[in-house]
């Protein structure tokens, strides 16, 4: 009786390309994993988005307030996204402006002399902001929101809903991948039984020239030696028009590539080299191109592989 072994599951194919938000209310007097309340007084907002990049270049945009809790976002973010130029930005908005303090006008007095005497000083001092009346409006009283559990339960909607959206990318590109692939064993497929034909062909053509001239149709020669020495050169010619080391080569590269597109994950970089890899198949396939159907195969796969590396660029 035999054991079924388990079945080892398959990441998708992730692109760097991807865009998500979301939004929550404010934390007083709401859970952490509660949406947007029907009068929130504030409501937090978090956005990421993501394009392709060789490394993980992350870069976040944080109000003031929220810029305690850049360490968290960044270990949420480097958790779930291994390569790309990632841009994450909260914002904090106001949305009940019952909610906004009264503010006394002798603090606003003050807060103009303030704000005159330094400058008077320092005349290079910004004046302050509408933000900052009101903040020192509240008073020292006033307690700070947490809004640490919201952050933390917005930034993991937001990545998940990137992740979805970068995977269903991943899997349009992975299907245009296997289409080249497809095209490229073709192609290769059509190349091999060429060889030999045009190998007959080029013996053929080097008998009649020794023929022509050698004087064979006199019979002022012998027929072996013109013979031996057009075989010699239709052999030489073989040797130098083989592209099946190449074709060999190319299918196992190819392979290679089917095999990370069905594995899926964190696959970008290798992709990157097979391509890579297989540029160089294709250059040395078209050197060896002695006749107009190889050239032609080795421009159709130098296109078909050009294709294949824009789209690679932009796999995870």
């Amino acid at each position: 009786m035999h054991c079924k072994q388990p079945t080892k599951s398959l990441m998708p194919v992730y692109s760097m390309t991807g865009y998500a938000s979301a939004q929550l209310g404010s934390p007083q007097g709401h859970s952490a994993t509660e949406s947007v309340a029907a009068t929130p007084s504030r409501r937090l907002g978090l956005e990421v988005r993501s394009v392709n990049s060789r490394f993980l270049d992350l870069s976040l945009r944080l109000p003031d307030e929220l810029r305690a809790l850049e360490p968290v976002l960044r270990t949420l973010v480097t958790q779930k996204i291994k390569r790309g130029k990632v841009e994450v930005r909260a914002w904090l908005e106001q949305t009940d402006t019952a909610a906004l303090p009264d503010v006394n006008p002798r603090l606003l007095q003050r807060l103009g002399s303030l704000q005159d005497a330094v400058q008077s000083w320092m005349p290079q001092a910004r004046a302050l902001s509408v933000a900052e009346v009101l903040r020192f409006s509240t008073g020292p009283s006033a307690a700070p929101e947490d809004w640490s559990g919201p952050i933390t339960t917005l930034a993991q909607q937001a990545l998940a809903a990137l992740l979805q959206a970068r995977a269903q990318e991943g899997a349009r590109l992975a299907t245009m991948l296997h289409e080249r692939v497809g095209q490229l064993r073709a192609l290769a497929l059509q190349a091999v039984p060429l060889v030999p034909r045009l190998v007959e062909q080029q013996r053929q053509r080097f008998m009649e020239r020794w023929k022509e001239a050698m004087g064979l149709a006199e019979g002022s020669a012998t027929p072996e030696a013109a013979q031996d020495r057009a075989l010699s050169e239709a052999t030489a010619f073989a040797i130098r028009i083989d592209v099946a080391e190449e074709v060999t080569r190319l299918q196992s590269h190819l392979d290679e590539i089917e095999r990370l597109l069905q594995q899926g994950g964190d696959i970008g970089k290798r992709l990157d080299f097979l391509i890579q890899e297989l540029h160089r198949e294709a250059n040395t396939f078209g050197s060896k191109s002695a006749a107009l159907e190889l050239t032609r195969i080795s421009v159709d796969m130098k296109v078909l592989i050009e294709q294949m590396r824009e789209q690679v660029q932009n796999i995870e």
